[in-house]
């Protein structure tokens, strides 16, 4: 293949050299320089890759992409883009084919909710047969197949990548979770996605390395909408406006509080033996009343957006209104069991704000007892507050004061002593006269709150969600909470 043709879609200055040299491979990772690959230079925060540019040619590689002109032999080509991962993007999409463009593509983005909301596509679109590839918190997914990412949103290559992997699998649709990050450095430059969605927004990723303001964070949140062909936003959200009037496409709107094109209302938060959820009625341009198998009033505005994008869909109504009936997101909300005489449920809740909005949550279903099961991850800030989350001390205040019962456990301690993370958890707990104990390992303090469970009682077991392993000491061992709980259940039933 000559390098001409993966740059049909830039704009860029061929410096020296000419663009028939034979390319079979994009790169942008020095360390994978070889023959017939092209390699792309980009700026970063830590590193200039412009700087590996004499290794790359010493391992073969004749075809460069930069953002300045540079030094080389004549044998050399030089193609000068204005920004470098913008032109991977583009050039890593043009290696593959571009697979998005044989796929009926999703992008959800916002603070929270994208990983359910995605999930609940994801279910709704296999529940009326169609063959889905998924991306985001959890990995790539396509079928039973699953591998994990770096980002949420991963870098280009890669996200063109498990596109390609997509098409070739036979899937029709593409659901994935856009980070800001992910629109910030340009990995989903070239995408047009059929339908881009809006959760809510809310300070995070605000710090070294990742945004400099509130401001920015919101600025390319909103860039999801200039390469969409519909909105779908959640019109309740404080910055609705200001994410809105970004948008180059025609937008929709779902609300909680405002008829509109979707709108719910009557919502009732529901748990009857095996179903704990929420049930409401949607009116607009979708009309029905639903069961949501997740717990929480905030999973109502999920679900909205879920509604929404099947609507456009045209997908049977009877089978979206079941998808949702029986969902299940790892790790987020995950009802894991359920009877009448108690439930469980698995939360990747990891700092006070997330652990706060959990409790509230479950406080609305009104159990006799709402005992929490957490830690904290070790080599982290203590309280960091500055990008949103609290830390340690504000979870040991915030359960003392929401949870009837606390067991303090390890989560991922890392290089901390996990007896060291408890005893700061508990110094902020205690003075709030909460109730708690201290069950250092993790699957004895499940073990525990199973065991000892009385009727009527919710057990949040938070802080790992989705996570498969446990860190401790710089090592890694296998470790579900989910798996556990059903472990222990099944002991019990037996």
């Amino acid at each position: 293949m000559a390098v001409r043709e993966w740059l049909g879609k830039i704009s860029y200055t061929l410096l020296q050299g000419n663009l028939d040299q034979e390319v079979t491979e994009v790169i942008y990772d020095s360390r994978k320089a070889a023959e017939n690959t092209v390699f792309v230079c980009m700026k970063g925060a830590k590193a200039d890759s412009h700087d590996f540019i004499p290794s790359v040619i010493a391992a073969g590689c004749r075809v460069l992409v930069v953002e300045h002109p540079v030094e080389v032999p004549e044998d050399v080509t030089v193609i000068q883009v204005e920004n470098g991962r913008s032109a991977l993007a583009h050039i890593s999409a043009a290696r593959f084919g571009y697979p998005a463009e044989k796929m009926v593509t999703i992008g959800v983005t916002g603070t929270k909710g994208k990983t359910t909301t995605t999930h609940m596509i994801k279910a709704i679109l296999e529940a009326c047969g169609k063959k889905v590839g998924m991306i985001g918190t959890t990995g790539v997914v396509i079928g039973k197949e699953t591998w994990p990412t770096v980002n949420t949103t991963p870098e280009s290559w890669a996200l063109q990548e498990a596109f390609d992997r997509m098409v070739k699998a036979g899937c029709q649709y593409a659901v994935m979770e856009v980070s800001s990050q992910g629109l910030k450095m340009h990995r989903v430059d070239g995408i047009t996605f059929d339908y881009a969605l809006f959760t809510n927004l809310s300070p995070d990723h605000i710090g070294p390395n990742e945004h400099e303001s509130f401001e920015e964070y919101l600025y390319w949140k909103s860039q999801i909408f200039t390469l969409a062909k519909v909105g779908i936003l959640n019109r309740d959200d404080s910055h609705y406006e200001e994410i809105k009037r970004y948008a180059s496409c025609p937008v929709y709107e779902f609300s909680l509080e405002t008829p509109c094109d979707f709108f719910a209302s009557n919502i009732r938060c529901v748990a009857d033996g095996s179903f704990v959820g929420v049930e409401f009625d949607i009116k607009g341009n979708y009309e029905a009343d639903v069961k949501v198998g997740v717990p929480g009033r905030f999973n109502v505005y999920n679900a909205l957006g879920a509604f929404a994008v099947a609507s456009f869909l045209e997908l049977p109504k009877s089978q979206v209104e079941q998808a949702l009936k029986t969902l299940r997101v790892n790790g987020r909300m995950e009802l894991v069991y359920s009877s009448p005489e108690f439930s469980v449920i698995v939360d990747y809740a990891h700092n006070a704000v997330s652990m706060e909005s959990l409790l509230k949550t479950l406080r609305e279903y009104h159990p006799k007892r709402l005992v929490c099961v957490f830690g904290c991850g070790g080599n982290r800030a203590k309280d960091r507050r500055g990008g949103g989350g609290g830390g340690r001390y504000a979870m040991g205040e915030m359960g003392g004061k929401m949870a009837d019962l606390c067991i303090l456990t390890a989560d991922n301690s890392r290089f901390e002593k996990t007896e060291d993370i408890i005893a700061d958890i508990k110094s902020a707990l205690i003075p709030t006269g909460g109730a708690y104990l201290e069950i250092p390992d993790r699957r004895e303090a499940i073990t525990y709150a199973i065991t000892h469970a009385q009727k009527g009682d919710m057990i949040a077991v938070i802080g790992k969600g989705h996570e498969d392993y446990q860190e401790e000491n710089g090592v890694r061992r296998p470790f579900l909470d989910r798996a556990v709980i059903e472990e222990v259940i099944g002991i019990c039933r037996s």
